[in-house]
């Protein structure tokens, strides 16, 4: 049980909450990823996977494409999403916000397209919630790593965090006058 002095998320708890969120936005089937790029704690862009804007959702047409019952049938077809990491990104640039020195949360971690760009744009930090990467995809992340020009930190939300925070989606307010 969380104690009173306890209630207070952590700032990676909350920033993570906050990607979770973002999450829910997703309207990839097969990976509804979120993300949210923070400096100075405080919420620079968030960002989730997703079809471009303007074109048809996959959660409207059935995954990447019309009839396909995975994303795993479309064979060489490329996927339609753009990631969560990279929608991010996309929106402080498109506001004109800089990401240089900042950190992203993300709910999984980055594929190897997204890490280069989330180097690229100046991030220096990686909080994430689930692995993706293994076998030589994991070794250029961690050449990554080894140099230094990013941090990585893998982060949890514990269940009762998490059931702390959904009475704060689920009621208007709370109120505690002890």
């Amino acid at each position: 049980m969380i104690n009173s002095e306890e209630k207070r998320p952590t700032w990676d708890e909350y920033f993570l909450m906050i990607a979770k969120l973002a999450a829910t936005r997703s309207t990839c089937l097969a990976f509804p990823v979120g993300a949210v790029i923070v400096k100075d704690r405080q919420v620079l862009a968030t960002g989730y996977n997703g079809s471009p804007s303007g074109t048809v959702h996959c959660t409207a047409q059935g995954f990447c494409y019309p009839g396909l019952g995975t994303c795993r049938e479309s064979g060489e077809i490329p996927s339609r999403a753009i990631h969560a990491e990279a929608n991010a990104i996309a929106q402080a640039a498109k506001h004109g916000i800089s990401t240089q020195g900042a950190s992203i949360y993300v709910t999984l971690e980055p594929c190897i397209s997204c890490l280069k760009l989330i180097i690229s744009s100046g991030i220096k930090e990686v909080f994430y919630e689930a692995d993706f990467n293994s076998g030589t995809k994991a070794m250029l992340r961690d050449s990554f790593l080894e140099t230094g020009i990013i941090k990585y930190k893998k982060i949890y939300l514990s269940e009762e965090m998490a059931s702390h925070a959904a009475l704060f989606l689920l009621n208007p307010i709370l109120i505690d006058l002890r």
